[in-house]
């Protein structure tokens, strides 16, 4: 008799997770809310491109933030400078999202007036990565300090998301940044993923990404 049992509960924990995220995405569907999952590494500019996007949508669509970090309340705050709901969500040393903890922050946050709900995950290329939150569309930030071979070293984040908006494009002559090959290694792991090159600091390339991001919602709406 064996002394001890192993369970293989890493993929049972994953399939409960994504029935989760697939019912919440048929309760967003009936609520007309899209939900976007925004994700990077620490210090890619997440919240200051979520400032420049909200500058772009505002008047177009209600816009409903919800921050999540370990702890700290500094992005909330900055955030709520901009004039949308915002809510901080504290993960308690949790290096991710799942969907139900989504489903708290939604919750929290109320969808009854929002169109557009953006979820900024914990700056983290691992485990984000790892969990369906139930958000419509996945995207992610890689800023050009980072280096043009993340694709390389973090491939399931890159598969994953529909969007890429590459941030810093500014600074681009003082790093070693290719941007035709980044986009090139990202294009072998996800031929489908959308690629935008921004500075969100100057505002630069946002109305293409905020325009693609408001056809998104619309479609959601409207299909």
């Amino acid at each position: 008799m064996d002394k001890y049992r192993v369970l293989e509960i890493k993929e049972s924990v994953f399939e409960s997770n994504d029935r989760e995220a697939d019912k919440l995405r048929q309760e967003l569907k009936q609520e007309k809310t899209f939900l976007l999952n925004l994700m990077s590494s620490p210090g890619s500019g997440k919240t200051t491109t979520l400032m420049a996007t909200i500058e772009a949508l505002k008047d177009d669509l209600r816009i409903g933030i919800m921050e999540a970090d370990i702890d700290s309340d500094v992005d909330a705050a900055t955030i709520s400078t901009s004039g949308v709901k915002v809510i901080q969500l504290h993960t308690g040393g949790m290096c991710h999202l799942d969907a139900g903890m989504t489903r708290q922050g939604l919750e929290g946050l109320g969808t009854d007036d929002v169109d557009l709900a953006i979820l900024e995950n914990i700056g983290n290329l691992v485990c984000p990565a790892e969990f369906d939150t139930g958000a419509v569309k996945n995207a992610m930030i890689l800023s050009v300090p980072e280096g043009d071979d993340k694709p390389l070293k973090y491939p399931l984040m890159f598969s994953i998301c529909d969007v890429l908006l590459v941030n810093k494009i500014d600074v681009a002559p003082y790093f070693n940044f290719d941007l035709d090959k980044c986009i090139e290694r990202v294009h072998k792991l996800n031929p489908n993923m959308k690629v935008f090159p921004i500075s969100a600091l100057k505002k630069e390339g946002i109305e293409p990404w905020a325009n693609w991001l408001k056809e998104q919602v619309k479609e959601w709406q409207e299909a």
